[in-house]
Parts: C-alpha cells; structure tokens; sequence
C-alpha cells in the first residue's frame, strides 16, 4: 500500500519529530512516499513548480492520505482538497491543543475522517482502524 503523509513544512516545523513518529507508525502498514516531511530540513533544493508536481503526482499514487492538521498550513490543506477530489481516502489527525481550531472546512467535509488524540498510541491506532 502506498501512503501519502501530510504534514505542515512551510506553515511551521514545531511538529516536525512528532510527523516523524507518526510516519514511522505508519510505515507500518506501507510505504510512505513522504517521509521527508517527518526530517528536520524537508526542503530540498527542487524549485517550487517541481515540488509541487512531484507531490501532485505522490498523491495520485497513493491508496490513502493521512494528514496532521494541528498546525495550519495550506499546502496541507491543498493536498487534502486534491485528495478527497480524487476519491483517495483522507485521514484528519489533530490535537486539540486550543492553540489553533480545526478548520470547519476540514472537520466538517464528510469524506475526511477526522480523528483528534492527544497521545502517539491513539493516533496509531486510528491510523491502523483507517487503514485495516
């Protein structure tokens, strides 16, 4: 199975080692195809356009996407719309930490499961209910 994770990388980095914990529970049941979101630098020397095509064409591969939402970001939630468009099916990770509140475009679209957690194990396994 082929996974996209999705992550904030350009919004913030304060998440980035819990994307990685994530993306090593969910390798768990595939190959991730974007790991680097889960690294301390993700970005690489590619010019936007061919981030963008090379991700664009990441999510078509995919059998299923899961995204942490806790920190805003819009290419998380361009991917998210790209993904839920394509009929891929969407996992919403988020912690309710207060800082920032889910978007109502995220939590309330029917074909994005949202799952909020405040511990790695509830995350994993929510992952593991999406994916089984």
């Amino acid at each position: 199975m082929e996974l996209y994770f999705c992550g904030s990388i350009r919004g913030g980095r304060d998440d980035a080692s819990l994307y990685a914990e994530l993306i090593e529970e969910l390798s768990t049941h595939g190959t991730v195809l974007t790991e680097h979101v889960g690294t301390a630098e993700p970005e690489e020397d590619l010019a936007d356009g061919e981030i963008h095509d090379r991700d664009v064409e990441w999510l078509r591969a995919a059998d299923a996407v899961v995204a942490e939402v806790t920190t805003p970001s819009l290419g998380v939630g361009y991917e998210l719309g790209r993904a839920v468009a394509a009929g891929t099916p969407t996992l919403a990770l988020y912690r309710p930490t207060g800082e920032h509140e889910l978007s109502a475009m995220i939590r309330g679209a029917g074909d994005i499961e949202v799952v909020e957690y405040t511990e790695i194990a509830v995350a994993a396994d929510a992952m593991a209910d999406f994916l089984s």
